[in-house]
C-alpha cells in the first residue's frame, strides 16, 4: 500500500515538474488507448483481429426493418368470452343496471339530508347527502333502481331548495 501511494505521489510530481501547473485532462471525445504490454505487442496480430470484430458488430447493431407476411387480426363471435376479461369474471346483466328515471313520481324531501349550509357573500354551499353541493349543481339520487336528476336552484339560511323537471323540493337544515 505504502508503494502505490509512493507510485501516485511521484506520477503527480513528475507530471507537475513536466507540463507546470495546469495538467490537461484527457479529452472525452477521444478514446483513451491503452498501451499494449509486451504479450500483446507479441501478438499483434490478434489484437488488430479484435478491433476489427468490434467494428463489424457496430455495423450489425443497425436495424432493418422487419417485413411481415401475414398481418394477424382478432375477430370474435358475439357469445364467446372477452379474452382480455380477467378468469372468471362475467358482465353484468343490462338488467340490473340502474336505470335513468323516465315518468317516475315525485321525490319526498325526507331522501335527502341537509347537514350544513355555508353562507358567503359570493357563494353558498350545503353538505347534501354527505356531499359538498353549490347553487346550480346538478347530482343525481338514486333510489332502488331509478337515478333521478336534480338541480341544487338555491341554498337559503336553513333550506336548500332541489328542482327536478317541474318540481321544486325545500330540503330543511336537519339541526341535532
Amino acid at each position: 500500500m505504502k508503494s502505490l501511494v509512493f507510485l501516485v505521489t511521484l506520477m503527480i510530481l513528475s507530471g507537475l515538474a513536466q507540463g507546470g501547473n495546469d495538467p490537461k485532462p484527457a479529452s472525452p471525445a477521444a478514446p483513451a488507448k491503452a498501451e499494449a504490454s509486451p504479450s500483446d505487442k507479441a501478438n499483434g496480430a490478434e489484437v488488430g483481429q479484435a478491433a476489427n470484430e468490434t467494428d463489424d458488430k457496430k455495423k450489425s447493431d443497425v436495424a432493418t426493418p422487419i417485413e411481415l407476411k401475414v398481418k394477424s387480426s382478432f375477430e370474435m363471435e358475439g357469445d364467446n368470452r372477452n379474452p382480455f376479461w380477467p378468469i372468471g369474471w362475467k358482465p353484468a346483466d343490462a338488467s340490473s343496471k340502474p336505470s335513468v328515471e323516465h315518468n317516475a313520481g315525485e321525490i319526498s324531501p325526507t331522501a335527502f339530508l341537509v347537514s350544513s349550509i355555508t353562507m358567503d357573500p359570493v357563494m353558498r354551499f350545503a353538505i347534501i347527502n354527505g356531499k359538498t353541493m353549490q347553487e346550480g349543481q346538478q347530482f343525481g339520487l338514486q333510489i332502488g333502481g331509478q337515478t333521478y336528476q336534480l338541480t341544487v336552484k338555491a341554498i337559503e339560511d336553513g333550506r336548500v331548495i332541489l328542482s327536478r323537471r317541474n318540481q321544486e323540493i325545500v330540503v330543511p337544515l336537519r339541526r341535532k
